[in-house]
């Protein structure tokens, strides 16, 4: 059935574009709220571009492991009886008892993921996969005054296109991978998202000599695993800091992650919100786990015992050109280390450069006027990850991600995820009784002056 057939005698009280782990931690809030109120469920449906559920698919390296306790799950920290959360998902895979005995904290990242496609089977009938939002438009239920409901024109994987009615929409689409300016990815350049693919469509003989740039986890992980994969390769490692810096994750600095962290940042002062950026940004940003960077270091001085070279740190160093050769991509290195440059032919250059932020303007298009915008740009967002209306909409847009300026550091990650869609479903359904009782028992009209 298409989109149009399956959706248009429906009016969502949410739309949820993009199904990844934010959008399916909110699908759990909005279905454990059903439970406790049978009578008056709410009313949601999800779309996502991919043709399954996938969260980082191509980084889900070889024992590479989570970088926050496995209690910071899909609903733990808001509901601790949850049945979505990941020690429901061990019994339910009868290996919570193994699980235990492992007495880690941290579990890989291929058994989170599993998880997160065990909770995500559960919500099948509310899932369009393979479908992409295209639009989101206002409109009136009547006809006349303000918008109150909004219209999202969704294209299936089949070219079927139809436009769903909802009351808001939570958009969660995630981050978009960043390249540095005049590179274009390929077959030989790579960034580090589709990392895992690229490499399978290689014949490791082929890989002889290969380069990573960055200095963050992910630039690390990958590194170490070209390193073990290509025993007979040239490894480099461009990384535009002198060496890898440590991941803080120690129980003060951790607090910033917290969820009480949150009102702390959201209704400071700039001053504070300074401090925080100022003081935690280690926590998170361009920063690699103590275990992996040791790992790295033991390798690089392996072989200085044996007498032999292949992992090379080039540090302090940015690419300054890229361009394909016969023989393979020539990568122009500059160091800021005397400015000397030296040039590097590769048979695969890995670019670990990060993500850009959600931006909801790409997806709103003119209907993005509506919201306001602070002095520096940015959409002004509520408490509640509402963005703020200029003109009184009753329907609302919610964001996923792209909040860090107005709600700190965990905005987009995964530390603080059950409780902030916990937040965005109270939200969605303190706003429906309120407009359920603004019609049940409207103001009455003041008399007039005349």
């Amino acid at each position: 059935m298409g989109i149009t057939g399956r959706h248009d005698q429906e009016i969502y009280d949410v739309v949820g574009i993009g199904f990844g782990p934010s959008n399916l931690s909110l699908a759990v809030a909005l279905e454990e709220h059903g439970a406790s109120t049978p009578q008056h469920p709410v009313r949601s449906h999800f779309f996502e571009r991919q043709t399954e559920f996938g969260w980082h698919r191509n980084m889900l390296l070889p024992s590479t492991t989570m970088q926050i306790s496995f209690l910071k799950d899909l609903a733990t920290f808001r509901n601790p009886m949850s049945r979505f959360s990941f020690v429901s998902y061990l019994h339910a895979s009868n290996r919570l008892v193994q699980f235990v005995n492992n007495q880690d904290f941290f579990p890989t990242r291929q058994e989170f993921h599993q998880y997160l496609e065990w909770a995500a089977a559960g919500f099948r009938d509310r899932v369009t996969y393979g479908a992409e939002v295209t639009s989101v438009r206002p409109r009136t239920e009547d006809g006349a005054g303000t918008p109150d409901l909004l219209e999202i024109g969704v294209r299936g994987g089949d070219g079927s296109t139809g436009v769903v009615t909802a009351r808001n929409v939570a958009i969660s689409t995630g981050l978009v991978p960043r390249l540095p300016e005049g590179v274009t990815a390929g077959e030989q350049v790579w960034h580090s998202s589709e990392f895992l693919t690229r490499f399978g469509e290689r014949a490791p003989e082929e890989l002889k000599s290969v380069a990573v740039v960055g200095a963050g986890q992910s630039a690390a992980e990958i590194t170490r695993f070209l390193y073990d994969a290509l025993p007979h390769a040239e490894v480099s490692a461009v990384i535009p800091s002198y060496g890898y810096s440590i991941a803080d994750d120690t129980p003060f600095a951790n607090q910033v992650f917290d969820p009480g962290a949150v009102d702390e940042y959201y209704f400071g002062t700039e001053q504070a919100r300074d401090a925080f950026w100022r003081y935690h940004r280690n926590t998170n940003y361009s920063v690699v786990d103590a275990d992996v960077i040791r790992a790295l270091y033991q390798r690089s001085y392996e072989e200085q015992v044996r007498g032999t070279r292949r992992l090379h740190f080039r540090n302090l160093t940015r690419v300054a050109e890229v361009e394909r050769a016969e023989s393979g991509t020539r990568v122009v290195l500059r160091s800021l280390l005397g400015g000397r440059a030296e040039e590097l032919t590769v048979d695969a250059l890995v670019f670990a450069t990060g993500y850009d932020g959600l931006d909801p303007a790409r997806l709103l298009g003119d209907f993005d006027r509506h919201f306001l915008r602070d002095a520096a740009g940015r959409h002004r967002v509520e408490r509640d990850y509402r963005l703020v209306s200029a003109s009184g909409l009753t329907c609302g847009v919610y964001l996923q991600g792209g909040t860090e300026h107005s709600h700190g550091l965990s905005s987009a990650l995964l530390s603080n995820i059950a409780v902030r869609s916990g937040e965005i479903a109270d939200s969605i359904v303190l706003r429906r009784t309120e407009r359920e009782l603004d019609r049940t028992c409207p103001t009455a009209e003041a008399p007039s002056a005349a």
